[in-house]
């Protein structure tokens, strides 16, 4: 692939773009293959991809303190690396839509999160990672915990669509080395996007992220029941079943979920990819 970079006007001021909050889970997302533009190659083994999806709120941005939702379809390679591609993306922000689609190239969409918590009784010790206990940090909770309900609605027009609910254990679990926050790390995220009606180009983007970053117990994601209203707000059938595909990313078997603390992520401008001839 040849890159070539291109000037890109932004509502957001000049790049980089800070984001600073929490990403809280990462999970496994089976093959998603009709997300992925032909000219670029799936990252597949038994026909299973890396993707997944993750839930963060941003108390400081361009734009403001918003919750976004990231469906990952999955891995595309870019010799001589990977990069990952973005199936959909939700934001409760107007501005932040306007920006993920104009400017990064992204399938951004308008959406609600709705956000209950309630206090659960302990949990004995959670079988999910005993792996972890090799390295000594096995969870273990001595007293009850918030269990934290997001219910993502997407929102077309007047009209909105139920996406799913998340169900998220609390943050403040205690480990066998008290409350471990995680090690602090520095890394970089590269990714293609574009290809959409906002934005034709294929483009390439990297998120610069620094935070501290722990294994936790993975979220439960569900997909609520459709309703009738749900089903008539729903003009297209494409957008429908593009809504589908991005959940069934989402309801993947879950290989691990990570949880980022203390997260400041900068977004360097796209720049436009090429394919080869």
């Amino acid at each position: 692939m040849e890159v070539e970079e291109r000037n890109v006007s932004s509502g957001y001021a000049k790049p980089p773009w800070i984001f600073k909050g929490r990403q809280i889970h990462l999970v496994k997302a089976s093959t998603a293959r009709a997300f992925i533009p032909k000219e670029f190659r799936l990252v597949e083994a038994f026909g299973y991809t890396l993707g997944g999806f993750f839930l963060a709120s941003y108390d400081d941005s361009p734009a403001g303190v918003f919750d976004e939702l990231v469906m990952i379809a999955g891995i595309v390679w870019n010799p001589p690396t990977s990069c990952a591609w973005a199936a959909r993306v939700l934001v409760n922000s107007n501005e932040a839509c306007h920006h993920g689609r104009k400017e990064v190239g992204l399938p951004s969409q308008v959406a609600r999160f709705s956000k209950k918590i309630t206090a659960v009784p302990k949990r004995k010790r959670e079988r999910a990672f005993g792996f972890l206990d090799t390295f000594g940090l096995g969870t273990t909770l001595s007293h009850p915990e918030d269990l934290m309900e997001v219910k993502v609605s997407e929102v077309d027009s007047a009209a909105s669509a139920n996406i799913c609910n998340i169900q998220i254990r609390s943050d403040e679990s205690e480990t066998k080395l008290g409350k471990w926050m995680g090690p602090a790390i520095k890394m970089s995220l590269p990714s293609f996007s574009g290809n959409t009606k906002f934005n034709p180009n294929l483009l390439k983007y990297s998120c610069h992220i620094h935070c501290r970053v722990r294994p936790v117990s993975p979220a439960v994601v569900s997909k609520p029941l459709e309703d009738e209203a749900d089903k008539n707000h729903t003009s297209q059938e494409s957008l429908e079943n593009e809504r589908r595909l991005s959940v069934a990313v989402m309801l993947s078997k879950p290989i691990i979920a990570l949880q980022f603390k203390d997260l400041t992520m900068q977004v360097e401008a796209p720049v436009v990819v090429h394919p080869s001839v």
